[in-house]
């Protein structure tokens, strides 16, 4: 037997949802780009290349737009810690579709969104870089092991660079 209220509820939501406009109920489906295999992989080597002709060992992260992981590079020395970090850089850049280092600033105790740093697999630092195509978020790129986040964003920065011309803009 359905509680009372709990069918009402479900009686608002349904309500709710034939009330939206008819430009969203025209079609069951839509469609979305992806970053292919292939160039998440450039993005990774061009990030990782950039970090190494700077001295840094790192491990660089790529996911597709809904934060998957698609390629994880990890230089030889990098640290144990650098594949996690990496990849859920790459998590919180994709999934807020913003730097990982903006997601930072916004979640400081104190601010609305400081609720947030509890999700386990946010990671608030420098590092996380969203990939965009065609004014949407394909992917992002994450990077771990240099010598903090601000360095981790200039080599995530160059493997969206590495791919750049094959995106559309």
């Amino acid at each position: 037997m359905i509680a009372r209220g709990v069918f009402r509820g479900s009686l608002v939501a349904i309500i709710a949802l034939a009330g939206m406009s008819a430009a969203f109920a025209q079609t069951a489906t839509f469609q979305v780009r992806l970053l292919t295999p292939e160039a998440a992989v450039d993005a990774a080597r061009g990030a990782l290349e950039h970090c190494r002709k700077q001295g840094f060992q790192v491990a660089v992260a790529v996911v597709d737009r809904a934060g998957t992981l698609q390629v994880l590079l990890r230089d030889r020395f990098a640290g144990a810690h650098t594949i996690e970090a990496a990849t859920d850089k790459a998590w919180t850049a994709a999934s807020f579709r913003m730097a990982s280092a903006a997601i930072g600033d916004e979640t400081q105790a104190g601010r609305p969104m400081s609720g947030l740093r509890a999700l386990s697999h946010l990671m608030p630092v420098g590092g996380g870089q969203p990939i965009e195509s065609g004014g949407s978020v394909v992917g992002a790129i994450g990077v771990s092991g240099a010598p903090g986040g601000d360095a981790d964003d200039v080599c995530a920065k160059a493997g969206v660079r590495a791919i750049a011309d094959s995106l559309e803009f």
